[in-house]
């Protein structure tokens, strides 16, 4: 097959592979370490019982290639484990039972999800709407005061931890001014205005940091956009400055600002850890560090799977959307 057809099934087939190379390298990172994995697996105040029970589970004694695919199989088919006086079916995809709750990891994961999604989703959309537009504005006034302040604040953004950020829009807007109160997490089905006005404070502390790399990745494209050739003949044609920025300098920087938008999308979702702790939203980054800090080996496995997901997916899309962007990619 040739064409774009061909190039989107082989990116396609090129994120599956990697997909499951990363389940390898994860699993034998987590199950193949020196240590009892059982015992670090149910946790240090387990008993014998327990911690034999959790051997079995994990079939400990059978060849780390046959655990792998044990695993493997489960998330594509299911998995039944037994959780003492019964057993439990673990649907496809199956990525275990958490040792701390007994529920299915997937199950957790699940919960968790929408939370991170909104955060990442909306932030997107502000450092796009902000990166982007403090991007072209910078490369119009090229030369002017407008660009040098920008220029400034950029580089503050990318200086500045997100922590920070979000402490300091904190104290400023919810301590000091008063103007929005404290971040609070409400589920979308049950109170969109609340939802929006909850996760605000928490989208501008992602989004500002990201939006100075767009910002700076935006400005450099629309530069280099301008000073081609057939830019200087819409000029030579009278065509206004506005016009040229707008309509046809923006449409040829735009291939690397997406590209690098469809990244930043799969890297947030894990990178949220930070934000999510500081406003305590019950998201994927929250429970990664609680599984971690209580050796909930199955979740920790589970979130680092999904995580690496969505980075591998997001770049596979990114690669596509480049190639419709800029025809002038070679499809291969």
């Amino acid at each position: 097959m040739s064409g774009f057809a061909g190039f989107a099934l082989r990116r396609a087939a090129g994120a599956v592979l990697t997909l499951l190379a990363l389940s390898v390298i994860i699993y034998v990172v987590f199950y193949a370490t020196p240590g009892n994995v059982a015992q670090i697996t149910c946790g240090p105040r387990c008993s014998p019982e327990q911690v034999h029970q959790v051997a079995q589970q994990l079939k400990l004694d059978d060849p780390l290639y046959l655990r792998y695919w044990h695993f493997l199989e489960g998330i594509v088919a299911g998995q039944d484990y037994s959780t003492g006086t019964s057993v439990e079916h673990c649907s496809a995809p199956c990525l275990g039972l958490s040792y701390q709750s007994d529920q299915q990891v997937m199950r957790i994961i699940l919960t968790k999800l929408p939370v991170s999604l909104s955060l990442v989703i909306g932030a997107m959309v502000l450092w796009l709407l902000l990166g982007v537009g403090t991007g072209v504005l910078s490369a119009w006034r090229r030369g002017r005061f407008t660009e040098r302040a920008l220029t400034g604040v950029t580089l503050a953004g990318i200086a500045t931890p997100v922590f920070v950020i979000g402490l300091v829009l904190m104290i400023v807007i919810c301590g000091q001014l008063e103007l929005l109160p404290f971040p609070e997490y409400v589920s979308l089905s049950d109170d969109p205005e609340q939802w929006a006005w909850g996760l605000l404070l928490p989208w501008f502390t992602l989004a500002l940091g990201e939006a100075a790399y767009f910002a700076r990745l935006t400005r450099a494209s629309m530069l280099e956009t301008l000073a081609e050739d057939h830019i200087r003949t819409f000029r030579a044609y009278g065509v206004s400055e506005r016009s040229i920025v707008g309509r046809h300098a923006l449409r040829g920087a735009l291939a690397p600002i997406i590209a690098l938008n469809a990244n930043d999308f799969g890297s947030a979702v894990g990178g949220a850890v930070l934000v999510e702790s500081l406003f305590g939203l019950p998201g994927i980054g929250q429970e990664l560090v609680h599984a971690v800090n209580v050796v909930d080996l199955p979740v920790v496995v589970g979130m680092v799977l999904v995580i690496g997901f969505f980075v591998v997916v997001a770049n596979a899309v990114a690669d596509v959307l480049y190639a419709v962007a800029d025809r002038r990619v070679v499809l291969t």
